[in-house]
């Protein structure tokens, strides 16, 4: 029988004669690794499998919305780890800001048009779905926002 290094751990292992292919040892937390990076490697490149991870989290959210709070307040040392950890990253120099979701409201809409975005080099800290971009016009007619009102129908 053939003998393998595991992918996680290094430690040498013999693969299941039901799985020949197996690269990660039997071990919980070995299993445990291969699933993340697989799991990680979906999220990547299976759009409709990141969208359904989406989902599926925020409607976890919607039904546990006190869970991170009482979550710390019955753990304080996590909550002081945390609090260190976050001082520890806020005193790091930083070559760009810190960034998330939603963070700024233009005081000037951009207007309709044709712009290129140019993904700028990583240096700010930001969550993973989020890029950061070099907005330069291509083409804007910058004809003057006009608001319409619109009409709903009443059911």
């Amino acid at each position: 029988m053939e003998i393998k290094q595991c992918a996680a751990c290094g430690q040498v292992f013999q693969p299941r004669p039901q799985t020949p292919q197996q690269s990660y040892c039997s071990t919980p937390r070995c299993q445990l690794e291969r699933r993340r990076r697989w799991q990680l490697l979906k999220r990547q490149s299976d759009p409709d499998y990141q969208d359904n991870q989406t989902r599926a989290q925020h409607a976890w959210v919607q039904r546990n919305p006190d869970y991170w709070r009482e979550y710390r307040s019955t753990h304080p040392e996590y909550a002081e780890r945390n609090r260190a950890l976050q001082r520890e990253r806020d005193g790091r120099p930083q070559n760009g800001s810190i960034a998330k979701m939603d963070v700024s409201i233009p005081e000037m809409p951009l207007p309709s048009g044709i712009y290129r975005l140019s993904r700028v080099a990583a240096g700010a800290i930001a969550k993973m779905d989020v890029w950061t971009v070099e907005i330069t016009v291509h083409t804007c007619p910058c004809v003057p926002q006009v608001k319409i009102a619109k009409r709903g129908r009443v059911r």
